[in-house]
């Protein structure tokens, strides 16, 4: 039975290599701050959309490049072949928002950010109490 590898987006790896390298309580922390941290990008990306007036959608679009390659066999012969590569890239396009509903949505997250943060700071706390160094 052969192991498939596993394919991580380039942007985990970082986080990855260094979840690996935290400590439990380190780990821990992380996760209690999970939530604030995406709130707070969500908040920044309304702002964002807010100041500019428009929102940017991402999309990200294959393609399929078709090469030659060559390679060599043991006996020191070239041989070429088909050999394609697939590109992914993200492609971003102004899309327009309503303002004023942006400008509810981004109190609501400030109000829910409010909230996490209070707890995630309740979650801290016990992953000290659990994790002392």
């Amino acid at each position: 039975m052969t192991k498939t590898p596993i394919k991580l987006p380039l942007f985990l790896v970082p986080l990855v290599a260094l979840t690996a390298c935290a400590t439990p309580r380190e780990q821990c922390i992380s996760g209690a701050n999970r939530e604030v941290a995406t709130l707070d990008r969500l908040i920044a990306e309304t702002q964002g959309n807010i100041s500019r007036g428009y929102g940017i959608f991402e999309t990200e679009d294959v393609r399929v490049l078709r090469r030659t390659c060559e390679d060599e066999r043991e006996d020191g012969t070239t041989f070429r072949y088909r050999c394609d590569k697939t590109e992914t890239f993200t492609r971003r396009e102004p899309v327009t928002l309503n303002i004023a509903e942006e400008r509810v949505k981004l109190r609501q997250l400030q109000d829910r950010r409010a909230i996490a943060s209070t707890q995630a700071q309740a979650r801290i706390q016990q992953c000290i109490a659990v994790h002392p160094e």
